[in-house]
């Protein structure tokens, strides 16, 4: 008798719940007029950046490509005569993506980044795989005064071992043995 009772009652307060909300005034946003606000930190559509000197920061290391769980990220490596990598075709199939930002946190040279732009559709899901030329932007996105190669050590045309902001003078090896 006492389940009974504590069912009726359960099922008479859902209905009071429905009863109460059957008389609110609805709350409609008038979506493409009206866009509410994202979060800072949103995640959506990827963008490749470019450097202070308007080069591609993408050096071409595949760490996007192999932390994304679902392999939706794909390239190929290349290098210019004067030793800088990048790569040479940069593809994203973002039907696969998730928007999880595993790709962001990984490079290391901030080339990839993920904005709050999540507005995208086709009618094919053929036109989700973007390629470099897609993808590369001509700003600098969150981290506009980073340089990756004025910071890593590596032997550029803009300095050498040694010579970069920071960086100590490279030491002889053989100096260190008895």
């Amino acid at each position: 008798m006492q389940s009974a009772w504590e069912a009726v009652k359960a099922l008479a307060s859902g209905f009071a719940v429905t009863f109460v909300h059957l008389f609110r005034k609805p709350i409609t946003e008038q979506y493409p007029e009206y866009k509410r606000p994202l979060p800072v930190r949103s995640r959506a559509r990827i963008i490749l950046t470019r450097d202070p000197d308007g080069e591609e920061r993408c050096v071409a290391c595949y760490l996007c490509s192999a932390v994304c769980p679902v392999t939706c990220i794909s390239m190929e490596g290349a290098e210019k005569p004067d030793g800088r990598r990048y790569a040479a075709w940069f593809r994203i199939n973002f039907a696969r993506c998730i928007y999880c930002g595993l790709c962001e946190e990984a490079c290391p040279t901030s080339a990839i980044q993920l904005t709050p732009d999540y507005e995208f559709c086709k009618k094919s899901i053929m036109n989700f795989v973007y390629e470099k030329e897609d993808l590369l932007v001509d700003h600098q996105g969150k981290d506009s005064n980073y340089n990756y190669y004025k910071v890593a050590g590596i032997i550029t045309r803009e300095a050498g071992k040694g010579e970069h902001a920071g960086e100590k003078e490279p030491v002889d090896v053989k100096s260190n043995l008895p």
